[in-house]
This record gives C-alpha cells, sequence and structure tokens, in this order.
C-alpha cells in the first residue's frame, strides 16, 4: 500500500506521519466514480453518433434502387384480345 501512495505522490495530512488507507481510497473513490460518469457519457455520445451515421447510409441507400423496373410489353394474350374489341 505504501509503495502504492508513494507512486502517485500521495503525502500524509498534516498532523500524521503516513499515509492512511482511508484518505488515499476516499481519494481513489472520486476519482474512480467521476471516470466512470465521463466514460459512460462518452460512450453515449459515440454510440449516438454510430446511429446517425448508420441511418444515413440507410437514407443513401433507400435513394438508390437495388433493381430496375421494366416497362411491361403489350404481347401477351390479354394485349392481342383487346386489339379485337
Amino acid at each position: 500500500f505504501l509503495e502504492t501512495a508513494a507512486y502517485f505522490c500521495m503525502k500524509p495530512k498534516m498532523g500524521e506521519k503516513e499515509v492512511s488507507p482511508h484518505s488515499f481510497f476516499s481519494i481513489w473513490h472520486e476519482f474512480s466514480s467521476d471516470f466512470k460518469d465521463f466514460w459512460k457519457k462518452e460512450n453515449k455520445l459515440i454510440l449516438q453518433e454510430r446511429v446517425k451515421e448508420a441511418e444515413e447510409v440507410c437514407r443513401q441507400k433507400k435513394g438508390k434502387s437495388l433493381y430496375n423496373i421494366r416497362p411491361k410489353h403489350d404481347s401477351g394474350i390479354v394485349s392481342k384480345l383487346f386489339l379485337f374489341l
């Protein structure tokens, strides 16, 4: 624990000889909860951007048709029957 506290340059509070686990972990808890909140917000923003991009791709693909519709030719039996009427 003391090596970890020294690695993060923690100094004991006034009147204490060493860094107490309570003071170290109270600061660590604040940091980790803030980091978690920012992480969630950032992931939410990234997800929204990806959804917008996917919607744009869908709109572009809907604009282009994947198949062509050819006009119907009047060469069947029904068209020949209507010629005589």
